[in-house]
């Protein structure tokens, strides 16, 4: 039986629907499904260079990665790869022929940095090793059970603030993509990302078929979002937090944690039953907010780099 590497073709289903299959048993704790993969391989903008490559054994796809340069990081020269097999699948060489193609890809391309994402368990990390990489930072990945235990009683919403859904803003998304731009300035990681592209973000983020505008919610003052927790569900019983964060002129007023505990509550009454969501390590105020909902960890996954020479 041969192993061959080769591009995820986004107009075949048995290419999407294997990729998210792989990532969905290697990675249970985000959300994948046949449109977000073929969404992802379409709608990234060009200059991220974006190639997802499949790893195939006797026509089933046993192994995925996904390869990009950090196109809106402040920093040029940075490369983005994250390589998952199938756990009933490893020990075949898919994980190293994957990333031997991803590596040749970046460096191609410019890339003299290399981050993956590695799961925290021996052999994961001795893969990442043996191949030149080193960890640093982690994060956590958490779950909460919605079918089971009660929710936390909602806080009272402060004076002068309104929440709305994302579908509220479905005629002018600007105001989102604002609040965006300006919370992921300051979210914990080793690359610094800017975004600037308005219609870049409408196409890759606004457009995204996990995104469930009914369940993302925003705490507004004056009309404008201030505060957010972003939801994407999987059509089925799965929720996760894509991102939630706090404009800076109005932190410390418990508004993050408002709109996320809104948005779970109307996740459980529209039959969602699993909930998931992620904390870099060193996120004290996210963690916190995190623990109060009742999330748990579930998996660490730790973050590798490696220099291109």
């Amino acid at each position: 039986m041969t192993v061959i590497v080769r591009d995820l073709r986004p107009g075949v289903p048995a290419d999407t629907e294997g990729f998210a299959r792989v990532r969905h048993l290697a990675l249970p704790y985000i959300l994948f499904t046949s449109d977000s993969i073929r969404h992802d391989a379409l709608r990234m903008p060009p200059e991220a260079r974006y190639r997802p490559l499949i790893a195939e054994e006797d026509g089933e796809v046993i192994g995925t990665a996904q390869v990009h340069l950090a196109h809106d990081s402040t920093e040029p020269g940075q490369g983005l790869l994250n390589v998952y097999v199938r756990p009933d699948r490893t020990g075949r060489g898919a994980g190293g022929l994957l990333l031997r193609a991803a590596e040749e890809h970046l460096a191609a391309q410019g890339a003299t940095r290399v981050f993956s994402w590695v799961l925290d368990d021996p052999a994961n990390r001795a893969f990442a090793e043996r191949h030149g990489y080193r960890g640093s930072r982690s994060a956590h990945f958490l779950r909460r059970d919605l079918a089971g235990s009660a929710l936390p009683p909602v806080p009272e919403t402060p004076p002068g603030v309104e929440l709305r859904t994302a579908a509220d803003f479905a005629d002018d998304p600007r105001p989102l993509f604002e609040l965006d731009a300006e919370t992921m300035l300051d979210e914990p990681g080793d690359v610094d990302y800017e975004l600037t592209d308005y219609e870049a973000w409408i196409e890759q983020y606004w457009k995204h078929p996990l995104l469930d505008r009914d369940l993302t919610v925003a705490a507004c003052v004056e009309g404008r979002p201030v505060a957010f927790s972003v939801a994407y569900t999987d059509g089925g019983t799965r929720y996760a937090t894509a991102m939630t964060g706090t404009a800076q002129s109005h932190r410390g007023r418990g508004l993050a944690k408002l709109a996320k505990i809104h948005s779970l509550y109307r996740a459980r009454a529209a039959g969602v039953t699993e909930a998931f969501t992620g904390n870099d390590t060193g996120n004290d105020p996210m963690i916190a907010i995190n623990e109060w909902l009742g999330y748990e960890i579930c998996a660490t996954e730790v973050r590798h780099v490696r220099e291109l020479g």
